[in-house]
């Protein structure tokens, strides 16, 4: 008898809503399970589904914004998305790529549409991930890695049933480039016609999987279909995924808890109230730097 990891919750984010004028989101965490230690390290998660964008003579996206505590996480599918920040950072990232920004003590930064992307128009489908800090890790210097589609740890499946492209982390000795500060498995899977993959996170780490392309049966019994998010609960099992659509690509994001106080408000996630104050008095005092980058 097979013991499977057990669900918790599947569910879907609210209505899209903008982010600037260039991202139309919606926020699965930490709306859809109301809590943002229930799936620590991540405390926020931003889907962007795949959408037509008509060509434009202005760059669409975010203007120059701080953060502070945390790391922001952007993994692009389809279109090209821009970075840039106050500390000399900038990236381009397209397909497969990821762009991975450590806020730690405290970034200004701005994300928009890449110019020949704006320009020419086309489908943007990306995902952001909020992913916090330990307390020790909050005040660090900010640092900012771009992961290319070409330097992702790739485990090919058996039979020709697809293949598990690593972001951080390792699968059977194969690993991601990310660097982090926790131990953090993220990994897109693609799974052809019927392709199964049998997936052992640890039973302590908090983990989902969202559906991004096509429909997978769970477990052998439950239906994710595309836009769901899974949420598993931490208990030991397996996670059994097959593919019931010509094509399927899903995410998992699996990580080792942080157990200290949260404390989020707009763009800072600290352990205390008295942190956020004081990261709105550093910003507005410019001890995060100028934005004119």
């Amino acid at each position: 008898m097979k013991k499977f990891r057990t669900i918790e919750k599947i569910f879907r984010g609210p209505d899209f809503h903008m982010v600037g004028d260039g991202f139309r989101v919606s926020q699965y965490l930490p709306v859809g399970i109301g809590d943002m230690k229930r799936l620590s390290p991540f405390v926020l998660l931003d889907y962007h589904e795949p959408h037509y964008y008509e060509p434009s003579s202005s760059i669409r996206g975010v203007g120059a914004h701080p953060h502070r505590g945390f790391e922001t996480v952007t993994i692009a599918y389809d279109g090209k998305v821009e970075h840039h920040d106050n500390k000399g950072n900038h990236g381009i990232i397209g397909p497969g790529d990821v762009q991975w920004m450590t806020a730690a003590s405290g970034i200004l930064h701005k994300e928009y549409h890449e110019t020949e992307f704006s320009k020419n128009g086309g489908i943007l489908h990306m995902i952001q991930l909020w992913v916090n800090l330990p307390k020790d890790k909050k005040m660090i210097e900010p640092k900012y890695q771009t992961l290319l589609k070409s330097d992702m740890g790739i485990l090919k499946l058996d039979n020709n049933q697809g293949e598990i492209s690593i972001i951080s982390g390792e699968i059977n000795g194969v690993k991601g480039p990310a660097q982090t500060f926790t131990d953090i498995n993220i990994y897109n899977v693609t799974l052809n016609n019927n392709g199964r993959v049998l997936l052992n996170e640890p039973s302590n780490f908090n983990t989902g999987i969202l559906v991004l392309k096509g429909e997978i049966k769970i477990n052998e019994e439950n239906i994710g279909k595309e836009s769901d998010f899974i949420l598993f609960n931490n208990v030991e099992g397996s996670i059994s995924i097959e593919s019931i659509t010509k094509d399927t690509l899903f995410i998992v994001l699996s990580g080792e808890p942080i157990n200290e106080p949260i404390v989020s408000h707009g763009p800072f996630v600290m352990n205390t109230m008295e942190e956020i104050y004081q990261a709105y008095e550093d910003f507005e005092n410019n001890k995060f730097g100028t934005e004119k980058f």
